[in-house]
């Protein structure tokens, strides 16, 4: 799981109705006048990293300072809003109160409530090799969701899809190629069958049913049939539908015809990956970063996993479910300012060897290198090719091991609109069939859809 969506999926319980927020800047280098003076131009970027994220507020740090070597016309001042960054209810809450940042931080999912706020500055006229010199390598997906009728908006800074995650150690066990990973949902069955004959509580394929993260991995599921969660308008419910009824209808057959899911259910983010971090898990489906948490939070070891493309029903996923981040940019600011922006964004987000892909710098202090994330660039690129290189040159992390998943793309589809609402509606169906073997799919699925036509119809309250 993307760790900013788990983060979006805790920040659901949070009140909504935060008051606006105030920003306190953590540099005190010049004014707050966040403008063109003495012929330097001063923008304000959030999501510096927290104090208590001692290394990575040192890299960032370092990066500014570097930056402001490379452009001495260009002062950045880093704001820190704590865990505002990744927390939608206070997002949202700073967006309506006008309390952004020049540039400020968001989810791919955030462009129509950005817009509707009237806070974001067209910046197509702006973005260009130029301003932004490995754009044209940019993944044109990720820059479809940072951009509306033709116009520019944000710039993707990061970007994942999910696919099949799996145990090599389990899959050795129990006789499959660990480098050719089950490719349909059929395959994904047998090799579930496979590894939970060995015993010792391994489930051979695990699945999240709580915490909206069931509705989630329904969604990510329906797509790699083919189908979607609302109508294009967003106007109506749309999985009640044989794609529907097939995802939840194989769930069911794994969990009590092949025995193959484990007993226990209703699982959350960190019970699943608790689970695969014990080796008890032979797949599940995630993004690249997962394996991320297995290690780091739940005593894993990278060595054990691998990562092949999302399943499909007959053949290689219809689509997969992604997402991402990026930066939007306040409306009003000066064509410097933008500029100055569009630098500092390409240069600790979208340069190969630089920020977040100094791998050089990251791999002595023990942080991923290797993994196929954040997935900006398109196969093939220039920056793409760079990037891997530096990738593989600098590895902590098998990179082949994900070759099976990088090297197979599959279409992306983003989250539906009010996306936890919906997936906490889903909760119920996925739950229901992972824990009840009369579950009637056809009913759990028309109940579902009148709920979540409601949630639709009343703008994600639900009532």
């Amino acid at each position: 799981m993307s760790a900013p969506l788990f983060r979006r999926v805790v920040a659901v319980a949070a009140a909504a109705g935060v008051a606006g927020l105030s920003l306190a800047a953590c540099s005190t280098k010049s004014d707050d006048d966040s403008s063109s003076a003495g012929g330097k131009v001063t923008i304000t970027v959030d999501c510096q990293p927290v104090a208590s994220q001692k290394e990575l507020l040192a890299n960032w740090n370092a990066d500014v300072d570097a930056f402001q070597k490379e452009n001495p016309n260009i002062e950045i001042k880093s704001i820190s809003v704590g865990t505002q960054c990744n927390n939608p209810p206070d997002f949202t809450a700073r967006l309506q109160g006008g309390t952004t940042t020049d540039v400020f931080y968001g989810y791919m999912t955030d462009l129509q409530q950005v817009l509707d706020s009237g806070q974001v500055m067209d910046i197509t006229e702006y973005v260009n090799s130029t301003t932004v010199p490995t754009w044209d390598s940019v993944d044109a997906g990720a820059k479809a969701t940072f951009s509306e009728a033709g116009k520019v908006y944000g710039i993707p800074t990061k970007n994942y899809s999910m696919g099949l995650v799996y145990n090599k150690n389990l899959f050795q066990q129990a006789g499959l190629d660990v480098k050719n990973p089950p490719k349909t949902w059929a395959e994904v069955r047998d090799a579930a069958k496979k590894i939970s004959a060995l015993g010792n509580g391994i489930a051979g394929f695990s699945e999240y049913s709580a915490g909206n993260t069931g509705g989630w991995h329904f969604t990510a599921e329906i797509y790699s049939m083919g189908g979607q969660m609302v109508t294009e308008d967003g106007k109506k419910a749309d999985f009640n539908n044989p794609m529907g009824k097939q995802v939840l209808q194989i769930l069911k057959d794994m969990r009590f015809t092949d025995n193959s899911v484990g007993e226990k259910q209703l699982l959350q983010w960190p019970d699943l990956l608790t689970n695969a971090g014990a080796g008890k898990v032979g797949m599940f489906i995630g993004a690249p970063d997962a394996t991320t948490a297995i290690v780091t939070q739940f005593q894993g070891k990278y060595q054990d996993w691998a990562m092949g493309p999302m399943p499909g029903p007959d053949g290689p996923a219809k689509a997969t479910l992604g997402g991402g981040e990026g930066y939007f940019f306040k409306k009003g600011l000066s064509k410097e300012q933008v500029e100055a922006g569009l630098k500092w964004v390409a240069y600790q987000k979208l340069t190969p060897g630089k920020g977040q892909f100094d791998y050089v710098r990251a791999k002595p202090q023990n942080n991923p290198v290797g993994l196929p994330q954040p997935q900006l660039f398109t196969v093939g690129s220039a920056a793409y090719n760079q990037e891997l290189e530096q990738r593989k040159a600098n590895a902590n992390v098998t990179v082949e091991d994900f070759a099976p998943f990088e090297n197979n793309p599959v279409p992306v589809k983003v989250e539906p609109p009010h996306a936890q609402a919906i997936y906490a509606v889903l909760d119920a169906a996925m739950s229901a069939v992972l824990t009840d073997p009369n579950a009637n799919i056809d009913q759990l699925l028309k109940t579902a859809e009148d709920k979540v036509n409601q949630v639709l119809a009343t703008g994600g309250t639900g009532s």
